[in-house]
């Protein structure tokens, strides 16, 4: 008789028993698996978006980068260099300014990549055989995306003019092009990774603390006593945020003294300047990560979600690939990124000495998501309240 025991006492296990358990056990995972929404995003939405960012956003050889022209002479061969250099594709000519300072200041501020001069009696001095020099400068503090225009620029440029200056094809150029890689001359690597190491890490782990703080409470049953306290929202944010503003500020001191003493990365800006702008960056992945919180029910999907959030970060800032490079629409995904601003802004102030005036719209574009994240933090955590 079916299941009855044997000598032994053991009942014995019914037909296709191992089968049935086993598809018992993969249907109560499924329905789990469906109710747990946010992992399930996560399954999807992952790769998927891994897939459209290196397949359409990321590139390592960027175009069309914005330069700024400073024209002292309005000439023929003046304008011949220009549609030269811009029909390269490798030059976009966002800016004309009419002094120096001007030319400076864009590149300091990091409003364009290229800078070309060119200097009062260029086209007299070619037609005398003087050689005058073009002059073309490149913030280097992206090398990949500096060295992409300057390794071209010679060669675009005599093959486009070899028809307006000779006959055949020209011995020699007839002026010389002297390239200034700003900031970074050597093209050292170092100095373009470890400034946005600084925001990189901040921002994962700032995300990640917040982000579990308030699960955590949840998951431990101490939320309810946090509830019955006579406390505000926003004194509750208050109170979780402050701890890890303080921890964030060790972690980018630890971070770029290591730069500094090991790796010889230079700090040509205000200190103080720079701790002000990384505490209002710290500030704002903490209110971000605390929005994770009231959105998520326990630390495995705050951690999840987290993520999410961190892989659009590392690859549209500008931190691994050329952000000019990019399309349009996915520079303006990584405008609402923290870490687009505040990579600008530390390699601004350690590698080229900038102040807040060239700073001025990251510092506001950093303020905004804070405040919008903390605002929508408020509002969520209130809902729980009620």
């Amino acid at each position: 008789m079916i299941g009855a025991p044997n000598h032994r006492g053991e009942t014995p296990d019914p037909p296709f028993g191992f089968w049935r358990r086993s598809y018992a056990m993969v249907i109560k995972e499924f329905i789990q698996l469906r109710r747990d929404r946010v992992s399930f995003a996560m399954i999807i939405m992952l790769p998927v978006m891994q897939l459209l960012l290196f397949g359409y956003a990321i590139n390592t050889t960027p175009h069309h980068l914005p330069t700024a022209v400073l024209l002292q002479e309005d000439s023929d061969l003046g304008r011949s260099i220009l549609k030269a250099l811009e029909n390269s594709a490798y030059f976009r000519f966002a800016y004309e300014v009419h002094n120096v300072a001007e030319f400076d200041d864009l590149l300091q501020s990091g409003k364009v990549l290229f800078g070309v001069e060119i200097p009062r009696g260029f086209e007299r001095a070619v037609r005398r055989g003087d050689r005058p020099a073009l002059l073309v400068a490149a913030d280097a503090t992206d090398p990949v995306a500096a060295g992409a225009g300057l390794g071209a620029l010679g060669t675009l440029v005599q093959t486009a003019l070899e028809h307006d200056l000779f006959a055949g094809d020209p011995p020699s150029m007839p002026f010389e092009i002297r390239a200034h890689a700003r900031y970074n001359p050597a093209a050292a690597s170092r100095l373009n990774i470890v400034p946005g190491l600084v925001g990189t890490i901040l921002t994962m782990t700032m995300l990640i603390f917040t982000a579990l703080s308030v699960t955590r409470e949840t998951e431990r049953g101490t939320m309810e006593s946090l509830l019955s306290m006579p406390i505000k929202p926003v004194e509750v944010m208050f109170g979780k945020i402050m701890p890890y503003v303080l921890v964030g500020f060790l972690q980018g001191t630890l971070i770029i003294g290591i730069g500094v003493l090991l790796f010889g990365v230079p700090v040509l800006g205000s200190l103080p300047l720079l701790a002000l702008l990384s505490t209002l960056f710290i500030t704002t992945n903490l209110s971000i990560g605390y929005t994770f919180s009231t959105i998520v029910q326990n630390q495995l999907q705050a951690m999840q979600l987290s993520m999410m959030f961190f892989l659009p970060s590392i690859l549209l800032s500008g931190f691994m690939f050329p952000f000019m490079g990019m399309p349009v629409w996915a520079q303006y995904v990584g405008e609402g990124l923290p870490l687009t601003h505040y990579i600008r802004i530390v390699r601004a102030i350690m590698l080229k000495g900038a102040v807040l005036h060239n700073l001025e719209y990251d510092t506001i574009a950093l303020f905004a998501l804070m405040l919008l994240a903390m605002t929508i933090a408020v509002t969520r955590f209130r809902r729980t309240l009620d």
